[in-house]
């Protein structure tokens, strides 16, 4: 009995939390889909039309969140954890490592995290300009004050990342729980005045659109997709709050209460035609303006936050699976592993969305360059889940490439809907994820370069290590940890040892740090020591890639049989200084790049957590 009513408040907890979190995105997204549908479409505001979008907006919620990624997709986890990345270390496992097929899931893993950080600089920039134009509804007056202001509003969230998100985290569950509730009572009032527009229900309406309007309907999906951004999160977050939290919410509270909303708007709609300049603050009473605009605010900083911690976490995942270079990583928090801070993400965010805002000027502009990387990412999750159906799930080709084509249909109609608007400011993500794809395909191919160069001129460990115990240099006290890449060579810093210093340490340990495709490792489970000879050691610590990453704590939790004094222990680098050179390998201006990226990459004591005066790092050089 009591553990069912703990568990029962364990799942309240999670499922306030996972409002507060998972939902802030779709959750904002009434605040301008109705009114970019029909005042960016410029559509005639009869019955038809607005029973035609309001049943395409109510079967895309139904069939890309509900059907598609609450129901199939969160099926498909990787040890409890989802998101693109997650999806791709879990099919990547399937595929031989030297293949075409692993190149080619690994580039569309690329592809979508790069579309992630082009979505990531817009959905703030929109949501916040969308809440703070509410102020035009009470006076145009204040018109001049609503940029600088949503800049004032973003620029300082951005600057209170490194404190943390614990504090005012506390606030996100209930500020999201009132948000829902606001929707869905001030919808529910609108569909009073106008109840029939509860047929749009009925699919009828959406197909009806389309037969009446042709090519013109396929264009307004381009608008209707705005009402389901924000539904990858559900996915993404599953490792912080757990399938059945999101489920429960999604379909107990988020999905009605967004329901009603968009049904009360286009109800509306139908009574006062003039409410299309806004419709979402004209459906509250006129002494619930102000409020509905402070409620907005904290609503969209939500889900801005949100939307930052997710690129951090995106971050930490590309680094840690081998994608990007290391980056500084701080933790905000003594108690949640999750939650981070990269300085060079949240300044780079900063600035772009600062941009966007000086841009674009408004909500109905940023419209525009708006669903290209979301409905882009919405296609490649559905290839990914559809290679983890085959080759994960074992379900047979028929009936799995019925399932991807479905949605492979709804997702490429809203991509190819929100392509024309590539001229219109659609090219601005577009060319933040090519740069970002550019980025990670290079440091991916360079690292395998560099790894290849120094397997080529590495001496093999186990030969070498025996004719050097043969006639062995003078042995010092203490622990030597030769950190290397190559667990089968010998490290270039132990070599560089041996020739100036012509001094060996009583102990020796070949060190090689490996990432999983699983997002944790167990502590107990993450260092393998082998014996090669007398006090020399080969090591091989392994992370999963949502682990924090610190070496000398995973050493000090060996239950190995051996003990490190980490004042009696030095750690050897190789430092890599990296040549381009014309020839094999890649091209020159991307042997620069990949040069450039390994020079700025974080220090590797601060990255694995080593004191700085425990290490000592000797150079080499690398053509590549």
């Amino acid at each position: 009995m009591n553990a069912t009513h703990s568990a029962g408040r364990n799942t309240g907890a999670l499922a306030l939390g996972a409002l507060g979190v998972v939902f802030g995105d779709i959750g904002t997204s009434p605040l301008y889909t109705m009114k970019e549908v029909f005042g960016g479409h410029h559509l005639a505001l009869d019955q038809g039309n607005i029973l035609g979008i309001l049943s395409l907006i109510f079967w895309s919620l139904m069939l890309v969140v509900s059907l598609k990624y609450v129901s199939v997709m969160m099926r498909a986890d990787n040890k409890g954890e989802g998101g693109i990345l997650a999806l791709l270390a879990l099919v990547q496992g399937q595929v031989p490592l030297q293949s075409r097929g692993r190149w080619l899931l690994m580039s569309l893993g690329f592809l979508g995290a790069s579309l992630f950080f082009g979505d990531s600089l817009i959905t703030p920039a929109i949501s916040v300009l969308s809440a703070i134009e509410g102020l035009e509804m009470g006076t145009p007056v204040l018109h001049p004050f609503i940029v600088p202001l949503a800049l004032g509003i973003l620029v300082g969230l951005f600057v209170i990342q490194r404190h943390g998100t614990a504090t005012i985290g506390i606030l996100f569950g209930p500020v999201m729980l009132v948000w829902f509730g606001v929707l869905g009572l001030l919808g529910l009032l609108g569909i009073l005045q106008h109840p029939q527009v509860l047929k749009a229900l009925l699919p009828y309406h959406a197909l009806h659109f389309f037969h009446s309007h042709g090519t013109a309907s396929f264009l307004i999906l381009g608008a209707v997709v705005l009402a389901i951004t924000g539904a990858e999160a559900l996915y993404a977050d599953m490792g912080h709050f757990g399938r059945k939290p999101i489920r429960l919410v999604w379909f107990a509270y988020v999905l009605p209460a967004l329901v009603l909303n968009y049904f009360g708007q286009g109800a509306l709609l139908l009574v006062n035609p003039g409410a299309v300049r806004n419709p979402f603050y004209l459906l509250a009473p006129d002494w619930a303006l102000y409020p509905m605009i402070g409620l907005a605010t904290m609503a969209t900083v939500i889900a801005s936050q949100a939307v930052i911690s997710g690129a951090f976490s995106v971050t930490r995942q590309v680094i840690q699976m081998g994608y990007a270079p290391r980056l500084m990583i701080h933790h905000t928090s003594v108690t949640e592993a999750g939650q981070i801070y990269i300085p060079f993400v949240n300044w780079t965010l900063m600035t772009g969305i600062a941009l966007l805002v000086l841009g674009f000027q408004n909500s109905s502009n940023l419209a525009a360059a708006y669903g290209i990387a979301v409905t882009g990412t919405f296609a490649i999750d559905t290839i990914l889940v559809g290679l983890v159906m085959r080759v994960r799930w074992d379900l047979n080709l028929a009936a799995t490439l019925a399932g991807m084509l479905v949605f492979l249909v709804i997702d490429l109609s809203f991509f190819a809907a929100n392509a024309v608007k590539i001229p219109d400011g659609g090219w601005f993500p577009l060319a933040v994820a090519l740069v970002v794809f550019t980025l990670l395909v290079t440091w991916k191919q360079g690292r395998e370069i560099v790894l290849q160069r120094l397997r080529e001129t590495a001496q093999p460990l186990i030969p070498f290590v025996t004719a050097l115990l043969a006639h062995p240099p003078v042995r010092v006290p203490g622990t030597a940890i030769f950190m290397t890449a190559d667990a089968n060579g010998v490290p270039s810093a132990l070599l560089h040892n041996l020739k100036h210093n012509k001094v060996l340490h009583e102990r020796v340990v070949i060190l090689n740090v490996r990432y999983a495709e699983v997002p944790y490792i167990a502590p107990d489970s993450r260092l393998e020591m082998t014996k090669l000879a007398e006090g020399v050691y080969q090591a091989v610590i392994r992370y999963g890639f949502l682990d924090d990453i610190n070496i000398p704590l995973a050493l000090s939790e060996s239950r190995r049989g051996m003990q490190f004094d980490l004042m009696d222990t030095t750690f050897f680098f190789s430092r890599e200084n990296l040549i381009p050179t014309r020839g094999e390998g890649m091209s020159l201006w991307r042997e620069h790049l990949f040069a450039t990226l390994a020079r700025s990459a974080a220090n590797p004591m601060s990255y694995f957590q080593i004191p700085a005066n425990r290490v000592v790092e000797l150079g080499t050089q690398i053509e590549i």
